[in-house]
Formats: structure tokens, C-alpha cells, sequence
């Protein structure tokens, strides 16, 4: 039996899934014409109380096309310094956007909107990039999934709507947030000018993201989306899974945050390991003790057939999901138990 924790994208799509797929209307989707594709674009702008929404091959490209609509060269955005955005999208700001980061430290990732307001550059000094943009991550990644909750999000976006700045989210986890919070998924829209999903990863989608946004940028999402090679055919085959995840996916979600609790739980009182992050929904991270790395605890964890991330020259990281079940989930907690360094 192999436990696969590496990330919530390792997952296989369900047989009912595959035939949703095999049975999916298709058509040329960048002349507009694939009816699946268009089903699944106008699903996740109502789910969003969006206008609109673009689908895309991957959450990095949906992240680059939000900020690139939103955006113009020289300008700055305000995120997370461990945000997914600037950290784990191969310096996209930089290159697709021309823009520069300003980078908060967050409560384990989640920027408040009295670190926002401090660095909100002036925009009549020549010698300061323009603020344009405040993106938000949820769920935070670098940060064991921790979340915030719409009220904070109200916060945050009363200040950028105050001050002229746009907002975009990073939600490539934001059903693992709902999913703890309850809040109405709908009521994101009043607060973000673009959202960004993924269906690929705890939804449990073979491939795909979701970039919904307001009617204003529609037409330069499109054309950004084309421009960035993210133009597919008869992608209906791939929308019909998106289509399936959010139909049968999303109330079992709950079920990957108790395990991945379990896992922290049984972490916790390992002498191999140092600390375990808070866990909020189903991303797990250790800190291992004093004179191990990683990568000898991984080595270790592969002989079991138990697979993770390094995560830093200290982290590892656990990833439940779909295809993680309490079958593995107790044979990991007894791996764990027996591992000696």
C-alpha cells in the first residue's frame, strides 16, 4: 500500500468521474464553442458571485492571468511573503506582469489590514512603484492550510476599495476554507475584482483552475489566457471533471482535515520530530528534531512506501486528499510510531 502525502494533486480521478468525462459534450472551446467548458466557466462564476470565469489549464496560470488583468508594468502588489503567487509560480510577477511584491509577514500568512494600510506606497512619489493590487491566499499554503474567514476578507477589501486597490485570491484551496468556516462561498465575490480555484488539487480533478472575475475583465482575461498559451480545444473532457468535483467533491473535504489532524496528532509526540504546525485543514508540516534533515526522514518513510515533501532545509510536509483513507492513515500513524533514527 502506498500513502502518497506529497500534495493533494497526486489524486486519480473516480470511475464515476472518468465516465462523466468519457460521456462530455465537446467543442472548440477557444472559438467558445465547447458546451461543457461554458457549463463549467458559468458554474464556478454563480458558485463565486462572479460575472464571469476562464477556464485554464493550471492554478498558476489563473494566479498570473488575475494579476495581469488587474495590473501595469512598475506597479507593486501587496502579499504574503510566502504567498504561492510570488514564492512557487517561477517569478511570474516578474515576467508576465512586470510588477514588484511587497512582501508582509502575515499571522501565519494571513495579512491584516493594518500591515496592508502601513505599506500602501504614495502614489504622487515618483521614487515608489504604484500599489495596485492586494492578493490574499486562502487556503495559505506555506502556512499548514490556515484560513481566513469572510468577516477578515470583509476587512481587508473595505480598505483596498477605500484606498483605490484592487483585490485578487489566490483560492486554490478555498473549498478547504469554506469547508471549516461555512461561509457562503457566493459572498466571495463581493470582495475580489478576480478568484482564482483550482480543481486539481483537494477537489480531486485530474487537471485544471477556475479564474472568475468582474465583467470588466472578461475580454483581457480571454486574451491573457491566449496570449499565455492557455488557449485548449476540445477541453470539455476536462471541464466535465471540474464539473463532477464540485458537484460530489466538496462536502467530503471535512473528511481530509480529520485525518490530516490525525496526523498531526500522532506527530506530535515523535522524538524525531521537532514541532508540528497548527493544523487547520488537510496540509500537515513538521519540523524535524535537532541533527536530522528531511530528506533522511523521507528515506526512512520510502522503505514503508509513505511519500512527502521537503518543505525546507528543516520542514516536511503531509498533503490528505481523495485517495487517502483510514486504511493508510493508521498505517502511517504505526510507521511513525516505529521510526528510529
Amino acid at each position: 500500500m502506498i500513502c502518497d502525502l506529497r500534495s493533494d494533486t497526486v489524486t486519480k480521478p473516480t470511475p464515476a468521474m472518468l465516465d462523466a468525462m468519457l460521456h462530455a459534450p465537446v467543442g472548440d472551446d477557444v472559438f467558445g464553442e465547447d458546451p461543457t467548458v461554458n457549463q463549467l466557466e458559468k458554474k464556478c462564476a454563480d458558485m463565486l458571485g462572479m460575472d464571469g470565469a476562464v477556464f485554464c489549464p493550471s492554478g498558476t496560470m489563473t494566479n498570473q492571468i488575475g494579476i495581469k488583468v488587474l495590473t501595469q508594468p512598475y506597479e507593486e502588489v501587496i502579499c504574503y511573503k510566502g504567498s504561492h503567487i510570488f514564492r512557487y509560480e517561477g517569478g511570474g510577477l516578474a515576467g508576465n506582469s512586470h510588477v514588484g511584491a511587497r512582501l508582509l509577514n502575515g499571522d501565519r500568512g494571513r495579512i491584516s489590514v493594518a500591515e496592508i494600510s502601513a505599506n500602501i506606497n504614495n502614489a504622487a512619489d515618483s521614487h515608489q512603484s504604484i500599489t495596485s493590487v492586494v492578493a490574499l491566499e486562502n487556503t495559505v499554503v506555506r502556512e499548514a492550510g490556515s484560513f481566513y474567514t469572510l468577516a477578515e476578507i470583509k476587512e481587508v477589501s473595505t480598505l483596498c476599495r477605500s484606498r483605490n486597490l484592487k483585490t485578487h485570491l489566490d483560492g486554490a484551496r478555498l473549498f478547504n476554507a469554506l469547508a471549516e468556516t461555512n461561509d457562503p462561498a457566493a459572498d466571495y465575490g463581493k470582495y475580489f475584482d478576480t478568484i482564482s480555484i483550482c480543481l486539481s488539487k483537494g477537489l480531486g480533478a485530474p487537471v485544471g483552475s477556475v479564474l472568475a472575475y468582474k465583467k470588466e475583465y472578461e475580454k483581457k482575461a480571454r486574451r491573457v489566457r491566449k496570449a499565455f498559451g492557455g488557449g485548449m480545444r476540445q477541453a470539455g473532457f476536462l471541464a466535465a471533471a471540474g464539473i463532477y468535483a464540485l458537484d460530489h467533491h466538496i462536502a467530503r473535504l471535512k473528511e481530509d482535515h480529520q485525518r490530516a489532524r490525525a496526523l498531526g496528532n500522532s506527530l506530535q509526540k515523535l522524538s524525531w520530530v521537532k514541532s508540528v504546525m497548527p493544523v487547520d485543514t488537510n496540509i500537515v508540516i513538521i519540523e524535524v528534531a535537532a541533527g536530522l534533515t528531511p530528506e533522511k526522514v523521507l528515506a526512512k518513510l520510502s522503505e514503508h512506501h509513505i511519500r512527502a515533501l521537503p518543505f525546507s532545509a528543516t520542514e516536511i510536509r503531509f498533503v490528505t486528499h481523495l485517495d487517502f483513507s483510514d486504511d493508510m492513515l493508521d498505517k502511517c500513524v504505526s510507521v511513525f510510531n516505529k521510526l528510529a533514527f
